[in-house]
């Protein structure tokens, strides 16, 4: 399995997109953090009528920062630092609480470890669980023989290995939703979804800094009669074969996905036109020269695009698939460039 996510991050990639941003998950970091900050703004009222100020102190800050970060959360869609400081700050003030006001306040660890477990990785939240028994473990020495005690403690460790066991499923459902949206299920190559958010992305980068890119799109030559001559499963084997040569050839940074029936398109982060167009010739001379289909010559048409100043995702594409069509016209199995 790949790098294990918290449920907040799973939940970041979803909100990321700006279609997502006005929905109810896009303003679930200002829900979070307003029905913590009411949770705990009882507790503080209380404590400052009846003089308490320390832990009313606690209280305070405790809900300010948690709805300091929810809102930074939601404005910049960066989830890693601000759920590792919330949690933090949820452990230590159930510590502070427990020390500063007395023991009773143990079961504000139970509402602390669900949200360390939704804001954090699993492994960090089991880590940041375990902390927080063995700073209150000394508290509760005295009567480590109480019946009660031994029950809050048991009931902590029970909670935690059910909120690891759902970080888990989570993250292995998130990896199956992603592979459901962004993969094309004959090849494994992206899909459209998945090109149009990077392609987004690499724009991105552009704006900020001078960073060249280029782009391959490629199609299949005559494939429609491949598929009447041999049928449909001999051309679903010849997508997969070329998916193979194409991602044995280009780099690890490069991403490959296929956007129609025998279309794909490469994106080369970081590479000029004449290094993609090298690319494009030595792809188009691999498939050449495999034998994909026996007695029976499989090419391909590429156009190759470098990503102009100023130009958006669309424009950079069309330009690529302009080129393409330009390589049809001249004869096929042929790589041309973009004007």
């Amino acid at each position: 399995m790949s790098r294990q996510k918290s449920v907040l991050e799973t939940w970041s990639d979803v909100a990321r997109s700006k279609s997502n941003r006005e929905s109810i998950e896009g303003y679930l970091p200002i829900i979070l953090s307003a029905a913590g900050a009411l949770g705990i703004a009882p507790f503080a009222v209380v404590r400052v009528m009846n003089g308490n100020w320390v832990a009313a102190t606690i209280d305070f800050l405790l809900m300010l920062g948690i709805v300091v970060l929810g809102v930074v959360v939601y404005r910049t869609r960066k989830v890693r630092h601000a759920a590792l400081t919330i949690s933090v700050l949820c452990v230590g003030g159930v510590v502070a609480t427990v020390y500063f006001t007395g023991p009773q306040q143990v079961y504000w660890a139970y509402p602390a470890m669900m949200a360390i477990f939704y804001l954090i990785r699993p492994l960090e939240a089991v880590l940041l669980s375990l902390t927080m028994i063995a700073i209150l473990m000394p508290k509760f020495l005295p009567t480590a023989n109480s019946l009660e005690t031994t029950t809050i403690f048991i009931t902590i460790v029970v909670m935690s290995a059910f909120g690891y066991a759902f970080s888990v499923v989570t993250n292995r459902q998130r990896e199956a939703l992603i592979n459901l949206a962004t993969k094309d299920p004959l090849t494994g190559a992206g899909n459209r979804r998945a090109l149009d958010a990077k392609l987004a992305e690499v724009v991105a980068k552009r704006k900020r800094q001078p960073r060249t890119a280029s782009l391959i799109l490629l199609d299949l030559d005559h494939f429609k009669s491949v598929n009447d001559a041999h049928g449909h499963a001999t051309g679903d084997e010849i997508l997969k074969s070329l998916t193979e040569i194409i991602n044995l050839r280009i780099r690890i940074t490069d991403s490959l996905f296929r956007i129609g029936g025998e279309e794909f398109v490469v994106v080369l982060d970081g590479m000029n036109l004449e290094r993609a167009e090298h690319l494009a010739e030595q792809l188009r001379t691999l498939v050449e020269a495999n034998e994909l289909v026996p007695n029976h010559g499989v090419t391909i048409s590429l156009g190759v695009a470098e990503l102009q100043s100023g130009e958006t995702s669309r424009v950079w594409l069309d330009r690529a698939d302009a080129a393409m069509y330009d390589a049809k016209r001249r004869g096929r199995n042929i790589t041309a460039l973009a004007s």
